[in-house]
């Protein structure tokens, strides 16, 4: 049976993310680092979580609440690598090339998701709201993975700072990441509607928000 696009593309956002994610993971495994490992962890089900929302055709309640819920559970579990940061694993240092590499990596997620969220903020589309809130959950984390290996890399900066930093910008990643759940949770009673002059629109939409 013949894909359609949005599947396609669906497919290939996925083989990128759990490539990455198998990343961190054999990096966690062969540093014996953690951190690495639950992040990997992270990624992998977060890929999954996004899939699962594009291939979903039925009802859309169901795409908001499970998204919600898993994203509630994810927050919950980024606690233990929080917690992680600040006893035992306070970062891994990189080459510069690599840190710029992150570096850009984070900030390419984090302006796309931005500029998905302004795009969707209006749409009625189960689909964009919950990748929207999903791309997020991703930056973010992303975001915190960058400035736990630039505090290591780059010197200026106590242990025990470090520490800190990491505990403060990762508990402040911990209650986004949940709120972002909560919010799906909160928005699930809301009715959408798509007009058949708006779903043209609306794939491409879909579609751009694969890769975020």
């Amino acid at each position: 049976m013949q894909m359609d696009r949005t599947l396609k593309l669906a497919l290939v956002s996925l083989l990128f993310n759990m490539v990455y994610s198998a990343y961190h993971i054999i990096f966690g495994i062969t540093t014996h680092s953690w951190w690495f490992f639950t992040i990997g962890i992270y990624y992998a089900i977060l890929s999954i979580v996004r899939f699962v929302v594009l291939r979903h055709k039925g009802k859309k309640h169901f795409v908001i609440r499970f998204t919600g819920i898993m994203l509630m559970v994810l927050s919950l579990s980024l606690v233990g690598t929080v917690i992680l940061a600040f006893v035992k694993d306070r970062g891994t240092e990189f080459h510069l090339i690599v840190m710029l590499a992150i570096a850009v990596y984070a900030f390419t997620k984090i302006t796309l998701a931005t500029i998905k969220w302004i795009k969707a903020r209006k749409s009625k589309s189960a689909k964009l709201i919950t990748l929207r809130n999903i791309s997020f959950a991703d930056a973010f984390v992303s975001i915190f993975s960058l400035q736990r290996s630039m505090l290591v890399s780059f010197e200026g900066m106590t242990e025990m700072e470090i520490r800190i930093m990491n505990v403060a910008t990762g508990s402040a990643v911990c209650i986004i990441v949940f709120l972002l759940g909560l919010n799906l949770l909160h928005t699930q009673n809301t009715h959408f509607f798509i007009s058949s002059n708006h779903l043209y629109s609306l794939n491409n939409q879909e579609d751009s928000l694969l890769f975020s």
